[in-house]
């Protein structure tokens, strides 16, 4: 009986010790929620402020619609992929949603596929269902780190592009969603979509007094569809680290749930053995007595 109930109080201390670091775990991917939802917002008035500066630019005539055709032209070769997962479990589906969506995705587009992967779970999903892989990112560990891996994915995919090796450019990654915890969603990076370009040269100028070009159009274009493209892939990246962490959250919160269901069984079997091994002593001392008392003599 006493080492029933030693094992079972050596199997409460541990589920104990498992919840206290499964609450750590949770208000860590809680706090990290907030600073990449964050930066999400932060980055609306940037991406608000390229828009209008491509929209004029867009508006001007001359060199300027040459270069965004040269931007986005089609030359025959493989579609680049990036695709953003996680280096860490204790992600749910998070990995296997996005890679499935990727792989249905790409399937169905011409071309031969070429993947960069950001994130060692996604990248043994995408392995595993058979694409080529180019090349493995680190997921960044906080919105700091996030520009400089945009700098790295824009500089090997324009060496790229430069040789003729990729034809477009997408990006597939988990956003996150108030219905749900997230949800994979996929973008045309390059090239540049023509009904994107018109949609932004038509686009009202938001005061009275229309924009000029100044320092050269064709250097101001250029500018701004290196910023279009940074920008897309920084708000890609910290929507992907907010699902992550969400999708991580939600784990650790059914773990919690769990863990406690178990320390209520584990308490309940323990307290039902202790009160089971308190009786059985005080009948042996009961019967004890009444055996003492019995062959007393009147």
């Amino acid at each position: 009986m006493s080492d029933t109930i030693a094992n079972l109080l050596r199997k409460i201390e541990t589920a104990g010790d498992l919840q206290s670091v499964v609450r750590t775990m949770k208000a860590v991917a809680a706090s990290s929620i907030g600073q990449y939802e964050n930066s999400v917002r932060a980055l609306a008035d940037y991406y608000r402020a390229v828009e209008l500066g491509l929209s004029a630019c867009f508006r001007e005539s001359g060199s300027m619609p040459s270069l965004a055709e040269r931007q986005g032209k089609t030359v025959a070769g493989a579609v680049g992929a990036v695709v953003f997962g996680s280096d860490q479990g204790l992600v749910g589906q998070f990995n296997d949603v996005v890679a499935d969506y990727a792989v249905k995705t790409l399937a169905a587009l011409p071309g031969v596929p070429q993947v960069w992967a950001v994130g060692e779970r996604v990248h043994a999903r995408l392995e595993d269902a058979g694409l080529p892989l180019m090349g493995l990112f680190t997921v960044p560990k906080s919105v700091k780190a996030i520009a400089p891996l945009v700098g790295r994915i824009l500089v090997e995919s324009e060496a790229r592009r430069g040789r003729d090796e990729v034809a477009e450019l997408h990006l597939f990654y988990n956003r996150p969603t108030s219905g749900a915890v997230y949800a994979p969603v996929s973008q045309r990076l390059l090239p540049l979509d023509e009904n994107w370009r018109r949609k932004l040269a038509e686009l009202p100028w938001p005061t009275g007094n229309l924009p000029e070009v100044m320092g050269g159009g064709t250097t101001t274009l250029r500018a701004l569809i290196r910023e279009y493209l940074f920008v897309s892939l920084f708000r890609a990246c910290a929507e992907s680290l907010a699902s992550e962490n969400a999708s991580r959250l939600a784990a650790m919160q059914r773990a919690d749930k769990n863990i406690d269901e178990l320390l209520e069984d584990l308490n309940g079997t323990f307290h039902r053995l202790r009160q089971s091994g308190i009786d059985e002593e005080l009948f042996d001392v009961i019967s004890g007595f009444e055996a003492l008392s019995s062959g007393t003599p009147q």
